[in-house]
């Protein structure tokens, strides 16, 4: 009886099958060395907002010890835009293999509430690594604006109304949810001023082109020790030890008023856990730098607990923070707009 050779092709395909069952068996397929040697290039970090403002500050801090712990430059690149949606998209859009990360304040959790439509989703589309760290908020004015008291202030901006102008660094940024929760609360509704981001906003207020400006400590408490603006209050519950001697909000009349901006880091959907790993341990090593939290704590900003600097940690407070900003932001009666 004839026997008809296998073909040709059907032994390739065989011993082909049997070599990659051999090389799975061994752990040695070509993603797992890659996630072995990673990272073997410089890391993007995305900041949505202009280079000079306060989330470009923390990024800035935080490159060169990433980068140390990681053997490989950290890159800083500001994309600017849309609140800060269209670095989320891009990042959210991004390769998933760790080189394309994100940095980005509480404005993720602002953003299915300021927006109608987003290309992103915060709890779908990204690999959490951790949060970073809690910045307190300032209140200031032009340096020759013509109130000097916290009543002065109320007084000046109630018989003004709209003739007030209102600086932040555009929608969904944390210096307009700051202004916007002030003029809420002691019911004026000024003239807002948008800004592509916190620094060019900060510039015009220190050259006297807005009135007032609600922004983060890493930005401002410079300004403030210089005198190069007027200082009406700080948004924490207690002061801080950085400005002794500016009283809270809370303390002259706005109770209950409290604003701290939270930082985290993201990589988009899928990066390989040992790769997110890695960049957990970056962060981590970044926090606990001699030199960046000197920085931070003169700049009155709180690094994150540890057991918060995690994906867990960060996923957890940013569900809770779309819960609460949602409601504020609807019960505050701002309207949705198109997002990136």
């Amino acid at each position: 009886m004839n026997v008809r050779p296998k073909s040709p092709i059907r032994r390739t395909f065989a011993v082909g099958a049997t070599a990659a069952a051999a090389l799975l068996a061994l752990g040695a397929w070509q993603p797992a060395d890659a996630q072995d040697a990673w990272p073997d290039r410089a890391i993007t970090l995305v900041v949505p907002y202009s280079a000079g403002g306060p989330t470009d500050v923390v990024a800035r801090m935080l490159a060169v010890p990433m980068g140390k712990s990681l053997g490989q430059t950290v890159i800083v690149e500001n994309t600017v835009g849309a609140g800060g949606t269209i670095a989320a998209a891009r990042v959210a859009k991004a390769a998933p293999n760790g080189y394309t990360i994100l940095i980005h304040h509480m404005g993720m959790a602002t953003a299915p509430a300021l927006y109608k439509k987003l290309s992103f989703d915060p709890l779908k589309d990204f690999e959490y690594v951790g949060q970073v760290l809690d910045v307190p908020m300032t209140l200031l004015a032009r340096k020759d604006f013509p109130a000097t008291t916290f009543p002065e202030l109320l007084a000046y901006v109630k018989a003004n109304g709209d003739k007030v102008t209102l600086a932040h660094a555009g929608l969904g940024a944390v210096s307009q949810l700051c202004g916007m929760l002030f003029a809420y609360q002691v019911g004026i509704k000024p003239t807002q001023v948008p800004y592509r981001g916190a620094g060019p906003a900060m510039a015009d207020l220190m050259g006297g082109q807005v009135d007032l400006l609600c922004d983060q400590t890493t930005q401002t408490v410079p300004v403030i020790k210089d005198k190069r603006a007027k200082i009406f209050g700080v948004t924490t519950a207690k002061r801080l030890a950085s400005l002794p001697d500016v009283p809270t909000l809370d303390e002259q009349g706005l109770k209950g008023f409290e604003v701290k901006v939270w930082h985290g880091i993201y990589a988009p959907k899928g990066t390989p856990q040992p790769v997110v790993d890695k960049l957990v341990a970056a962060l981590r090593a970044g926090l606990q730098d001699p030199t960046v939290r000197q920085r931070l704590a003169d700049l009155s900003s709180e690094v994150a607990p540890m057991d918060k600097v995690s994906p867990a940690g960060l996923r957890t407070h940013l569900e809770a923070e779309i819960v609460k900003w949602g409601k504020v932001i609807r019960e505050s009666g701002v309207q949705a707009t198109d997002g990136s």
